[in-house]
Formats: C-alpha cells, structure tokens, sequence
C-alpha cells in the first residue's frame, strides 16, 4: 500500500515555532521554525518512508465557515512577530523546493486536508497528516489514515485518540460538537466538559440521537444544558466538520515525493540565514540526485475529445433522428431527478452514434431564465424513432424502466449493456461508467457533484452546461462497447456476447417488470410487531440491568465490553484498540458463563429486527397507497452472478429464526391472490453431481432417495445414518463452500480429528467428488478463472495474489461453480415464465428471486394449475445428468411458504 503525507503547514509552522529554542542568526533574524521545517524535510525519507508529500495551506481571508459563524476565529490573538517574519520565507521555500502545495480561496487547510485524504483513500493509498490539530482526529482510520505528530516523531491513531477525548475518532465531530473549541471560538455547549461530552458521545454517538434520548442524557443539569444550547451545538457540529469537497477532482501523482535531496536548492538561502546544519544536510553526496534534477510534470491534455451538441427544439431533434440510418448503433442515457424511476422525472436524455460527437436533449430543466427546451410529448416521440435502433447503454434498466413506468413506452430489447459486458468479462471488477472510462481509456469524466449542488437535482442544472456532461455519458458509452466488445473477442469470450445477448439483455425487463410490481406488505402486522419487539426490548434492557448489576447502553459495544470482563469478570475478552471485542463470536463463546450473556444475544436480535426491517419497512409501505414495497435488483452486483437486492434489501431477511419468520409473514399476496414459493431442491448438489459425474451421487439423485441419508449411510454405516443425517448434510454442503475440518468441527461440535476422519471418509465414498473439486481449483491455478453452467467466467488472479488470497481463492472458486450455475438456471427459468406469463396474459406475477427460490402471486383459482406449468419450466431449463426437482409452497403470506 502507498503512502501519502499530507502536512498542515500552517499549524506545522506553529508548532515548529513553540517547540524550538529562540534560535536566531548573527544580525538577529529568527530562525527557530526555520530549522523545524528543514528537519522535517530532510527526516521525510528517513522516517516517513512516503510515495507522495502535498503542503496543505489555508487561504487569506474569510472562509465559508465564517458565513455560518462571523465570530469564528475571532478571537484569535496575532502571532509573535517572530513567527510572522519566518512564515512567508519557509512558504516560498515549499515553492522552491517544487513540492506540491495547496490552497483554495473559501477554505482552511483541514478541508484540503480531508479533500486529498478522501481522494487517497478511493485510490487505495495510507494517509499520514502531520499536525497536531485536533479538528483531525475526524479523519483517524486505524491502519488507513493516522496522524503523525512531529515534535514527539509518533503516530497518533484510534487507541491515541480515546486515550486523549474518551471517544472514538469516528464519534469525534459529533463530541467536538458539544465540547466546542474555544481557540476558534466555537460555542458548542457551555458548561458540558471533555468527560461529560464523551460520556454522552459513547452512549449515544450522535447529536440527533442525543436529542432524541434527552431524557435520558445524564443529570437534570446535563438535560438542561443540552436543551438550552441545542442551536450551538448544532452550530458548532457545522463549524467543526471537515469538507471533502474542495476540489472535484486530484490527480495525486503530481505529489510523488522522489528520492532526492530536496534541500539542495536552498543552499543559498541557508548560507544568508547562516544556518550551518541545513547546508550540510542540503550537499549532494555521490550517487545522489539534488533537487535541480526533478523534470516538471507535463501538463495533461485528454487523449480524447468529442463534440456535444444541444438540440433544444423539436425540429433539431427530429433532424438528427430522421437521418440515422436504420442499422445505426446509439448510445443512450437519460438525466432524472433521481433514482426512483416510478416517481422521478426525466430531465433529458443523450444518445451518440459515432466517436466524434453526441447529443442532449433538454426536457426539463428547471431555473430561473431556463432557455429553451423539446416539449417532452415531442420528446418522448422522438425516443420513440430513436429506440427501434440498436440500442446501446450503461445500465439500461434504469433508463427503460424510467420509459416504462413515466412514459408508457414499448418495451425495447436492449442491443447491448456496456456495464453487462463488462461484468461478464470479468464479474469481480468495477463495472461504473467512471471506472471503465478510466480502465480503458484512462479518461476523467465530468463528476455528477461537480455539476449538481447539494439539496439540488439536474433540472437545476443550466443547459450549456449539461450537455457536455450527459452527452460525455453517451458518447463513452459508445465507446466502451466498441472497445469491450474487441476485448471479449481477443479473449475468447464471444461465447459470453452470446450469453448476454440470449440471456442477460432480454432479463433486463424481466427485473423491471418485477420491480415496478412490488410486493404488499400487512401495515397493520407490522405496527403490532413493531410494538411487541419495543416493549421486548424494553424488558430485555430491565433483565440485562438487573443481571449485571449495573445500568449502561447495551448498545455501546465499549460500555459493554467494560460490563463483561471488568465488572463480571468474564474470562476470554481480547481487548482491541477500541475496547474490549463483543462480538457474536465472542459472546456464543461466554454463552455458558453467565446468564447475562443469553439475553444480550437476544437484546440484539431483536434490536436489529426492528431497526434494519421492520421500521424501515413500515416506512416504505406507507409511502405507497397500494402498501406495496419496491426494491431494486442488482444484476451485475455478485461474481457468481446471483441477483442482489437493495432499497430495500429483500434477500437477507432472516427465515430459521422466529422472528425472521414473523417479519415474512407481514409479506402477502393481493386479494383474491395467493402467494407461491417454487424453490430448487438441493440445486448445488445436483450439480455437483451433473459436473462430477459421481456415480454415486447420480444413483441416489436418479433413484430420489434422500441425498444426505444416502451419504449418511456411506459415511455411519445403516444403525448410524439416521441420528447422523444432519451430519451428513453438512458435509455435503459444507464441501461446496470450501469447508474445513475446524469450520465442520464448530459446526457439528466436534473435535477436529473426527472432522478430519468424517472428510476423509467422504472423499473415500466418493472419489470422483473429490478429483473433480480438486481439478476446479488446478484450473484456477493454471488458466486464472473457472466457469459456470453458461460458461460465465469468474477471475482470480492467482499468479500475484498472497498466501491469504489464494486460500480464499480456493474456496470461492468451488463456490462459484455451484452457485454461478445454480445463477444461470433460474435466470434462464424466470426469462422462460417470464414470457409465458405476458404472451398468455396469465394471472400471475413474478415478485421476488431470493437465490433459489422465486416468489409469485397467483390468481386464487388458478393456483395449481398456473404453479405446475412453472415447475415444467423450472425442471426442464436445462437436460443435467441427475433431474432438477423443483417443491412448492402455497400460502396468503411468506412467512407461510417452507
């Protein structure tokens, strides 16, 4: 990992000033901070052992800060004249010695800071800021951003800062909120201290939850200051925090601090300050490059650069569309107001046919003096022109959605999906317009920040200056599909351009359509469920109290861990820079030492049930007068090529505990309909045994004898079989995920000899099983990829990875054969019900995918007769060498279906 240095070179300056004797030349001119400044610079290679330097610098004059606050830092007394004579010459010596140095009119040096240290971190670079200000300690990520103080030459990091505040960087902006900071005049709130504010920041780690829980907050006193001085506090959060957004973009290796002795270029300058150290420090020795040497960066200039075009009346727009040729590739996207494409509006759209020049279409902006516009019924027929040509896009389901449900528009089957063809060719990478712009062309797009202020949309954004942006969105579309389409050709991977153009382009619509019908949700069981599990919780938190003997936020992990292993004196906590560890792990492990830690475990089931479900999903349903909720599915989001699911994420919800099942039961079908679960049974075995040709495992699937009791025989013997069946099934799925003997042993509670001597029996049983697992995994080590069903690939870097990655690697490409193929068959099965459904006009919808298993509401009276026809399809997808059996589960809610 590669370092950056970023130094607060002001407060450096500072501090270099106090903590230095009052050195001074013949003629009396200091030199104190001088001095700490050439320590500093000739110590960076020696001590920092950094890739890149920056000097971070505040502006002259007022900032944005002082808009919110105009007694911000106003207090401030000037600096010693000393200090202020040393300033301007150690600046100019930055300058001279051609290190990179920034400032921004508007901003203090901590924003540029947090700027450059959020552009480091995306590209994966450790950040060391040289300061002593605390305003920094926001930024502190162990092992990834630390501060570096350096008078006491040490880092500062996580367990620094709760040693110094009492809180965690990540609660700090929030406690320096409270706390205020009386050198920069901030308020915060008066008569709360460091220990006070720490003590409310650990419980309760936010302003807005503070103020939420201020009943609770600590003595009538502490109540009635918080209340008192809610405005500043408030306030003084705004003033506190850092900014990230001072610059749009960085290219950070214009820092690159290089091997040389920079101090070189300042002999003359020492020799007239007479400072004898910093000369001998600033001669070049042998072998040695001086700073004369450095060649200044070249400026960079795009490699590539296109026209974009206006057309803001329907007679332009028609002009261009009417002379496209009918075979004519477009690239097409559409600017929203934002994500929901079932409530959010068009803003316009671009589309481009060739490299050198693209399009936008303005719609609906929305500002003061907007210019003129295409009247959006003749835009949406001019899109209707435009979409019988081939279609091109960065993840068109979200631009043919948004047609669909605004615009009642015909389906379109997509020529192709830039972001699809990417994933295909390698499903583990960034798939982003952004991403692939840089990938294959080393080209910057136009961030979306840069063009929309915040609380704002793109219709406020002024034509001119989005149409540069939206059509650059559809002109490196363009692009990207010529230049990944001559990848995939290069690497053999047409097959997959057949893939997405059979399976993957025609799915799109399948997930739109199953987006925009939602599934219901009964408000009314989930009010009550939510009422249960607050007055659950509320007597899990009196018991838990009660049990420990002391009152605390079960919630604080740190509180907690205190509880545990210093006042119980439980044994086995591991303390950690934040405190003592009290994770699941660590509490299963306790389980049996007190009875204190059963109810913990059950506090944080049902906490989590009602904050990450049942709460935002009663939200969700009373936004919609149908009470249906609408998530949105990911079809480039795994590397297996499962479908993921977010806003809300419907794949995760729990189903083996009770209260899983109870938040699936508020899912039901519409009325007169029924809900109906058609689920793959034992898919990834199935294929284990298709792919390994086992003859033992395809007699058992070809007979339909129970799987795991079958390997239970082989493995206990007939007497055993029965009580060793789950044995048995954890084995065999167990296999599939890269399992080992101390992963089984925990599992089964057994020792690691007897996991040890239960594998290898497994393999005994079945030797094929074993050849064939061991062969996926040579393939990864010699070809650097494995395929699935449809002969998707995933890619594994094996050659370059760590002993701890190829390890992984082992695991997650046995995972992604099974997985992937199980992927591939129901992706195949939901586009064949897919097209029965609307070519039949059927009663029925698909609702959800949860990995193996589709959802659907069913007409009532058809039911039995509509769920046998998908079963055909579903066990009929694809010809295995062992049958696919599909189960079916019929009820008026989820928590109903098996």
């Amino acid at each position: 990992m590669k370092t950056i240095t970023i130094i607060d070179t002001f407060g450096f300056f500072f501090r270099s000033y106090y903590a230095l004797p009052p050195l001074r030349n013949s003629e009396g001119f200091p030199t104190g901070l001088l001095t700490g400044f050439i320590n500093l610079v000739d110590s960076l290679h020696r001590d920092h052992g950094t890739d890149y330097l920056v000097f971070a610098l505040d502006s002259k004059g007022p900032t944005f800060r002082n808009e919110i606050y105009p007694e911000y830092k106003a207090n401030r007394e000037a600096p010693p004249e000393d200090l202020t004579k040393q300033l301007p010459i150690a600046i100019r010596w930055v300058e001279k010695m051609g290190f990179a140095n920034l400032a921004k009119e508007g901003f203090e040096a901590d924003d540029i800071i947090t700027t450059v240290t959020k552009f480091a971190r995306e590209q994966d670079m450790k950040v060391k800021v040289v300061s002593h200000d605390k305003d920094l300690y926001q930024l502190i990520d162990d092992g990834l951003v630390v501060m570096y103080d350096s008078i006491k030459r040490k880092e500062i990091d996580e367990a620094a800062c709760i040693e110094k505040f009492g809180v965690n960087p990540k609660d700090f902006v929030d406690f320096q909120a409270i706390v205020g900071d009386a050198s920069d005049n901030v308020p915060g709130v008066k008569g709360i201290g460091v220990k006070g504010a720490a003590k409310l920041i650990n419980e309760f780690h936010t302003l807005e939850n503070i103020y939420a829980n201020i009943e609770k907050c600590g003595t009538p006193r502490i109540q009635k200051l918080l209340l008192e001085y809610k405005e500043s506090a408030f306030l003084s959060r705004e003033l506190v925090k850092m900014r990230d957004d001072v610059y749009d973009d960085l290219d950070l290796s214009k820092f690159v601090f290089e091997e040389r002795n920079y101090l070189s270029c300042l002999i003359d300058e020492f020799e007239k300050y007479e400072m004898k150290r910093a000369l001998q420090k600033a001669k070049v020795r042998e072998n040695e490059a001086g700073c004369h040497d450095i060649t200044p960066p070249k400026p960079k200039t795009p490699l590539l650069t296109f026209e974009s075009i206006t057309l803001d009346t329907k007679e332009k727009l028609n002009e261009v569309i009417d002379e496209l040729s009918k075979d004519i590739l477009v690239a097409f996207d559409t600017e929203t107001t934002g994500l929901d494409t079932r409530t959010d509006k068009m803003v316009g759209f671009s589309f481009c046919t060739s490299n050198e020049k693209a399009y936008y279409v303005p719609v609906g902006h929305s500002y003061l003096g907007v210019e003129e516009q295409v009247d959006p019924e003749d835009a949406v027929f001019a899109l209707q022109k435009l979409m019988k040509h081939k279609i091109v896009g960065q993840n068109l389901k979200f631009d043919l959605s948004l047609l669909y449900n605004q615009y009642g528009m015909e389906e379109v089957l997509p020529f192709a999906d830039t972001m699809i063809m990417a994933w295909l060719t390698d499903p583990g990478s960034r798939v982003g317009l952004d991403s692939l712009a840089q990938k294959f062309f080393k080209y910057d797009m136009k961030p979306f920040k840069e063009m929309v202020k915040k609380g704002e949309n793109f219709s406020h954004v002024n034509i001119a200056d989005a149409t540069f942006y939206a059509a650059e969105d559809a002109w490196m579309t363009f692009l990207l599909y010529g230049a990944i389409k001559k990848k995939m050709e290069l690497s053999s991977l047409t097959h997959l351009l057949k893939e997405a153009k059979d399976v993957e382009y025609p799915f799109i619509n399948v997930l739109i359509r199953m987006e925009r019908l939602g599934i219901k949700v009964d408000q009314a069981k989930l009010e009550t469920l939510k009422k249960t599990l607050s007055e659950d919780l509320h007597r899990l938190t009196s018991e838990i109290h009660e049990l420990s003997g002391s009152e605390f936020n079960i919630r604080s992990t740190q509180q907690l861990g205190v509880v545990l292993f210093q006042q119980l004196g439980l044994k086995g906590g591991k303390k950690t820079k934040t405190g003592y560890s009290t994770n699941e792990a660590v509490l299963q492990s306790l389980k049996h030492e007190h009875p204190v830690i059963g109810k913990i475990l059950e506090y944080r089931e049902y906490h989590k049930m009602l904050s990450t479900y049942v709460e935002p999903l009663l939200k969700l349903a009373k936004k919609d007068e149908k009470s249906r909720i609408y998530t949105s599915f990911i079809q480039t989001g795994t590397a297996t090529g499962r479908l993921s699911s977010k806003d809300p994420n419907l794949q995760n919800i729990p189903v083996r505990s009770a209260l899983g099942r109870s938040v699936r039961e508020a899912f039901v079908a519409k009325e007169g309909y029924k809900l109906v679960s058609i689920d793959y049974s034992q898919i990834e075995l199935r294929l284990l045994a298709h792919f390994s040709k086992d003859a033992a495992l395809m007699e058992a699937f070809n007979k339909g004898t129970d799987i795991h009791m079958a390997t239970a025989i082989k493995l206990f013997g007939e007497d055993e079989a029965k009580a060793k069946r789950n044995f048995a099934k954890s084995v065999n799925f167990g296999l599939l995920y890269g399992m080992g003997p101390k992963k089984l042993s925990d599992e089964l509670g057994i020792t690691s000899a007897e996991a040890k001597e239960i594998i290898a029996n497994y393999f005994a049983s079945f030797p094929t099983v074993k050849n064939f697992l061991e062969g996926i995994q040579e393939r990864v080590k010699i070809d650097g990829y494995v395929e699935t069903l449809l002969r998707r690939r995933r890619i594994f870097d094996y050659e370059n990875a760590n002993g701890m990655q190829k390890a992984a690697y082992m695991r997650e490409s046995v995972n992604t054969v099974f997985q992937g193929s199980a992927a591939d068959l129901i992706k195949l099965s939901m586009n064949d019900i897919d097209s029965m459904i609307i070519d039949e006009a059927l009663e029925a919808h698909m609702l959800l995918q949860i990995h193996d298993e589709l959802i659907f509401e069913i007409k009532e009276d058809q039911v039995e007769k509509i769920s046998k026809r998908f079963v055909h399809v579903m066990e009929h997808i694809w010809e295995l060498e062992v049958p696919l059996v599909c189960s079916v589960s019929v009820g008026d809610s989820w928590g109903e279906l098996k």
